[in-house]
């Protein structure tokens, strides 16, 4: 329960009871069906689940919370959880504020000085996933084998690093949005994307070893409209769709069989295919705009994160070692 002792808390504290905690989350949840991803509204509601937990451990309101109890949330969760996580929690209850009306809570002096204090302690630094890049996609597609589930598992990673797709982009795709061009390529309509709610859609190219890996899996499969990609059983039944957490599965089920390292194994991740063409497209000389183009950027920031390593090598330092002979 609350304790009126505590400096962190003032007379304004709301208390709650498990029915407001309930009501609020439930309302919040109910608003955002429809307007926000799947994936983003089942994030939503896990984050608000382990803030209700702690306020309601303390008999604190959740929503609407205030600054000194959010504050207090962030200032406990920096013992346990990374910064990354914590801003999203902040993210996450900020929208569920917003959308029941009760203002935001980012800007908030308070919660941004606990973040502060994380961020000074901690970093922002994020762990990098590791990237899917040319050379560890031909381990993977070589080491596959000859079923139907190797079949499709090719043309997956293929797709997924051409187009540079998220895994929720991999798995949302239509067979009608497949279009071979002449002579031999092909390119793909991702209709939705996270930087794209509202699905203007986009084009991506797919090379013509892709197409030809597309074609494969659409010929034994006997697919002919709905998703390109589907599940299997291990009968080798079709499914109707494919889940978003197949997509790193796959990706650390055919490194292992590419007998890959059990630490290149565990840092792949559904994001991987996307990182790795970065990488490759930097290393390559490829200017920024096309490698944003391609990837439906509108900054360069997560290109620059992602190929950090390799842009340092062509860093002022770099190219000034280079003039001074010491390369």
């Amino acid at each position: 329960m609350l304790n009126p002792s505590d400096p962190r808390f003032t007379a304004k504290t709301r208390v709650a009871t498990p029915g407001d905690v309930a009501e609020s989350v439930d309302l919040f949840l109910h608003r955002a069906a429809g307007a926000v991803s799947d994936n983003t509204l089942r994030a939503r509601k896990a984050d608000l689940a382990i803030y209700a937990s702690w306020c309601g451990k303390r008999g604190l309101m959740p929503i609407p919370t205030d600054d000194a109890t959010l504050a207090a949330f962030v200032d406990d969760m920096s013992e346990i959880r990374a910064p990354a996580t914590i801003r999203r929690y902040v993210a996450s209850i900020t929208a569920a504020q917003k959308a029941l009306g009760h203002g935001g809570t980012l800007s908030n002096a308070k919660v941004q000085l606990a973040l502060q204090r994380i961020h000074r302690r901690k970093g922002r630094r994020q762990t990098q996933v590791r990237g899917l890049t040319w050379a560890l996609r031909q381990r993977l597609l070589e080491a596959s084998g000859v079923r139907l589930i190797d079949v499709r598992n090719r043309a997956l990673v293929a797709v997924a690093y051409d187009g540079m797709l998220r895994r929720s982009e991999l798995v949302a795709l239509e067979l009608s949005d497949f279009v071979e061009e002449l002579p031999g390529y092909a390119t793909l309509l991702v209709r939705w994307a996270k930087t794209d709610p509202e699905g203007c859609g986009a084009a991506v190219y797919l090379a013509r070893d892709t197409v030809a890996l597309v074609q494969a899996w659409l010929h034994r499969s006997g697919i002919g409209d709905g998703r390109l990609f589907r599940s299997l059983t291990k009968g080798g039944k079709i499914g109707d769709s494919l889940h978003p957490s197949q997509v790193p599965r796959i990706f650390k089920e055919m490194a292992r069989r590419a007998g890959l390292p059990k630490d290149v194994v565990d840092s792949l991740s559904g994001h991987s295919a996307r990182v790795g063409a970065a990488q490759d497209m930097v290393a390559s000389g490829i200017e920024m705009p096309a490698i944003l183009q391609a990837g439906r950027w509108k900054t360069s920031v997560m290109v620059n994160r992602y190929g950090e390593r390799l842009l340092a090598r062509r860093s002022g330092a770099a190219q000034l070692a280079k003039l001074q002979r010491r390369e």
